[in-house]
């Protein structure tokens, strides 16, 4: 495809995708979308920071913009544009600041579509502490969390009906005439869709990420004792998935039980499972029980959303969402629109989220750099307003601030 607003840089090469992985060169080409509201902020503060860890480990990315939200509809006049869906399959990679999803009417949402379009199935946030950031809870140390959260069924798979429209009441028909519910007039109407494959190719590489990066337990998070063929079908479809394609690195918390009195064999994972509730005491109670967790979509929202808030909130919480091998790279919180272009938000999450494009790049080194400097420079106290109000003898910096002083803590290491 030629593209007509998207500018290919002459130098740098294209990300590959080879056999279910990513070949990166030194030098890849990668698109980033701005973002809306402050993702004109954020977006060139991670950029700063990635450039630098880039630099220091010998490599350099090329960047080239593509367009969704406000922008698109400035440069296309349309939201989504086919160009900017088609460079990200080109290249298969993306860095993406924060779109903004209307309530109620409007249209969907784009993170939502991009993620539809390009079948990113796998939602993955991870949660862990960074030192000096305050947190709610007594030992935040304790969270080190990756959350697999399916990202194109269930709730947010967008099939629903508004209340007393003609499409709602021919679901309302059907259901209540030939299966015999008792659905009322004036009721809206969504349909919540889990099927095996998509539920055991989240699953698969949940706990492939499992085995390849070291930790113990995979937790399969569900409301199967309610919703018993979607939610329900979830938690055995995951059993099911580990026996069947991993049998020799991966026991149930049952086996572990009855056959190794609770002491789990050496390179062996645990499959386990909680009720979703549940799961939302336990992240407080038993923290440092808890690895990786899977779960269906909304659970998934809720979940990563509870933990990011015990390490110090949304603001410092990265995201990604991958699919067999491309990957589009987001932070978990909003666009808030009323800070835009304040330079005032805390680019962390976005800075964070980056480091989890370096780690899918294999750039260990540059990935640890990162990290090691945001943390830091939030250690120094010299933080963004956000973190700023809830510490004494601080220094409050903008956010271009905050990014350059991490990419000197990295020029510096």
């Amino acid at each position: 495809m030629e593209f007509d607003r998207v500018e290919i840089p002459e130098e740098g090469e294209r990300v590959e995708a080879e056999d279910g992985e990513l070949v990166v060169p030194e030098e890849p080409i990668v698109p980033y979308i701005t973002g809306d509201g402050i993702g004109q902020d954020v977006t060139p503060a991670a950029q700063r920071v990635l450039d630098a860890a880039a630099d220091e480990t010998g490599r350099e990315i090329h960047w080239t913009e593509v367009y969704a939200g406000d922008r698109a509809e400035e440069e296309y006049d349309e939201l989504l544009p086919d160009e900017t869906l088609e460079a990200i399959r080109q290249f298969n990679v993306a860095l993406k600041g924060p779109l903004t999803t209307p309530v109620g009417a409007g249209f969907r949402s784009l993170n939502v579509a991009i993620r539809k379009n390009l079948d990113l199935y796998a939602n993955i946030r991870p949660v862990y502490y960074l030192q000096g950031v305050p947190s709610p809870v007594n030992s935040p140390e304790d969270m080190d969390m990756i959350v697999f959260r399916e990202a194109t069924e269930d709730v947010y798979s967008g099939i629903e009906y508004e209340a007393e429209s003609d499409d709602a009441e021919k679901i309302r028909g059907f259901l209540n005439e030939e299966m015999g519910e008792d659905v009322p007039d004036d009721a809206g109407i969504g349909v919540k869709p889990i099927s095996e494959r998509k539920t055991k190719r989240l699953v698969r590489k949940a706990i492939r990420y499992a085995i390849d990066r070291g930790r113990e337990t995979v937790t399969l998070v569900h409301k199967g004792n309610i919703m018993k063929y979607t939610e329900g079908a979830f938690r055995d479809w995951g059993y099911e998935l580990a026996e069947e394609e991993f049998p020799e690195r991966t026991i149930s918390e049952d086996e572990l039980w009855e056959e190794y009195d609770g002491e789990r064999p050496e390179g062996k994972v645990v499959i386990k499972d909680r009720i979703a509730d549940n799961m939302l005491q336990q992240l407080l109670t038993r923290t440092d029980e808890y690895g990786v967790l899977a779960m269906p979509n909304l659970n998934g929202d809720y979940l990563s959303d509870a933990a990011a808030g015990q390490v110090g909130g949304l603001g410092i919480a990265p995201g990604s969402n991958i699919g067999d091998v491309r990957g589009v790279f987001e932070p978990v919180h909003g666009s808030a629109p009323k800070y835009a272009g304040q330079d005032k938000v805390n680019p962390t999450a976005m800075i964070l989220t980056g480091r989890i494009m370096f780690e899918e790049f294999g750039w260990f080194d540059a990935a640890e750099h990162v990290k090691d400097a945001v943390e830091a420079t939030i250690q120094d106290r010299t933080v963004t307003y956000d973190i700023h109000r809830q510490i004494e003898g601080g220094e409050k910096v903008s956010t271009s601030t905050f990014a350059e002083l991490v990419a000197e803590k990295i020029r510096s290491a």
